[in-house]
């Protein structure tokens, strides 16, 4: 058993660097989730005009096996949610180690994002990422608003698996892979 004191002799989270008039939850908010490593997916779907978005996210995870439903979370003020709150479906591209640049272009300007050969049409002429671990096609069954953001419920109906690879980790605002040199 831990001793008590541990956690009350701990330093205190100090306010954000940017704004010192940020509220102490939310600077302890943003530091902790710096900490809490997490898999690196990017999410692709098509707009209403047929043009491509997608986006880097940290937050898919398994909801149930029977039937296959996913989740993932994003802000509804994020660039790629209009396509998102109207589009039936969505491929979800898991990411090795070997992917770091393609997260990097997935979380960048969402002019670039699919600027370049690294896609191709897919089912239901989604967009498809190249040379990742696996990608699943996936039909959207609820979006739900939660403040600002929304958490989006997916049922997987195909896919596909790449080649095995190192997990990529996104954890302190840097892409990861496990292990003592961690830092790619």
């Amino acid at each position: 058993m831990s001793d008590m004191n541990d956690i009350r002799d701990a330093p205190t989270v100090p306010r954000l660097e940017g704004d010192p008039n940020a509220p102490l939850d939310l600077a302890a908010f943003k530091q902790a989730f710096r900490r809490h490593a997490a898999g690196v997916a990017c999410v692709t779907a098509r707009q209403a005009d047929g043009t491509p978005v997608g986006f880097t996210a940290t937050s898919l995870a398994s909801l149930s096996s029977v039937p296959p439903l996913a989740t993932f979370n994003m802000a509804r003020t994020a660039s790629s949610w209009p396509a998102i709150a109207e589009t039936e479906r969505v491929i979800i591209h898991t990411l090795g180690a070997r992917n770091r640049s393609l997260a990097e272009r997935m979380s960048g300007p969402n002019a670039l994002r699919f600027i370049g050969e690294h896609w191709h049409e897919g089912p239901h002429g989604l967009p498809v990422l190249n040379d990742v671990t696996s990608w699943m096609v996936g039909h959207i069954v609820e979006r739900v608003t939660v403040h600002n953001g929304a958490v989006i419920v997916v049922q997987i109906e195909e896919g596909g698996l790449g080649y095995e690879d190192e997990a990529l980790l996104y954890h302190e605002r840097m892409y990861r892979v496990p292990g003592p040199e961690a830092a790619l």
